[in-house]
């Protein structure tokens, strides 16, 4: 089922990420995770690889598993980060090959050897170019990133948004956020996208967090601030992980829940290959929120 044709009517989707585990052991423990994820239901979860591409088959690997043995659509994650046209036309094969139908089209981010991200050969320079070239060479359902605190890179929130229906218009289905801490960015950014011209669903995704120190590198990493007041509470108690993810998880369901009054598409959820925070949260959101789930047909 593509992505794409989930939404509408008071339909509110529930997803998740996760990605391949950097040691090879470790995919039967990301694999009881999914499972345990998979009971709440989801209507699709979205498989991440890490920066050059290095586990790209991984991810295709994985994204075919959840399909196959879970019986879960998925969304498989592909990037601009040193592939030619040529290893994206392979790409598309393979996917479509499984099945898949689904693909998150992401510039990428550069590899850990350098500081600024540069085109292949042969490749693309960005998002749109590569939704445009999807959209030519395969019926996928495709969905793209949007930065309620603006893209790192912009200069602005009006250049940013630019940006971002340029890849709709090149044929992006949806949008999924980058994490985000303050609702008020989000519904600033919704604002904006709407009166840019942009209609197509925007997925808000939460980062429950549970460690200190891991939260601060991610959120510096992708320039997503943390509010404040919540960031003064989790400094408190910094190392001490079981009042981090107190404070963390609050801060989630009350995000979570705010966010479904506010009418978003759906919930994305970065999972970090574990099932607990999530499952928690869920259970405490109000059971009429996410209705009629879709399963693969």
């Amino acid at each position: 089922m593509k992505i794409g044709n989930l939404f509408g009517g008071d339909k509110t989707t529930l997803s998740f990420e996760v990605f391949p585990p950097s040691r090879e052991g470790n995919l039967d423990e990301l694999y009881q995770a999914i499972g345990e994820l998979v009971e709440l239901s989801p209507d699709f979860i979205s498989v991440t690889y890490g920066a050059g591409g290095g586990t790209r088959e991984k991810t295709v690997e994985i994204a075919s598993t959840i399909r196959r043995e879970f019986a879960r659509e998925t969304l498989a994650h592909l990037t601009c980060v040193q592939a030619t046209r040529d290893d994206i036309s392979e790409q598309l094969a393979q996917l479509k090959e499984e099945g898949i139908e689904n693909i998150l089209a992401l510039r990428g981010d550069p590899p850990k050897d350098k500081e600024q991200f540069v085109r292949t050969k042969g490749g693309f320079g960005y998002a749109n170019e590569l939704v445009a070239f999807i959209r030519e060479h395969g019926d996928f359902s495709i969905g793209v990133a949007g930065y309620p605190e603006v893209h790192p890179e912009a200069p602005d929130m009006e250049h940013d948004i630019i940006n971002l229906k340029k890849k709709v218009d090149a044929g992006a289905d949806f949008i999924i956020t980058q994490m985000f801490f303050d609702n008020d960015d989000l519904y600033r950014f919704r604002d904006n996208a709407i009166e840019a011209g942009i209609r197509v669903p925007i997925i808000p995704a939460i980062f429950p967090i549970f460690n200190y120190r891991q939260i601060s590198r991610i959120a510096a990493l992708c320039g997503a601030k943390i509010p404040p007041r919540l960031r003064g509470k989790l400094e408190r108690v910094s190392e001490r992980n079981e009042e981090v993810e107190k404070y963390g998880m609050e801060h989630a369901i009350r995000q979570s829940e705010d966010l479904l009054e506010n009418e978003v598409a759906g919930l994305h959820f970065y999972s970090m290959n574990r099932s607990r925070h999530v499952i928690r949260i869920i259970r405490e959101l109000p059971k009429k929120s996410f209705e009629n789930k879709s399963v693969l047909e």
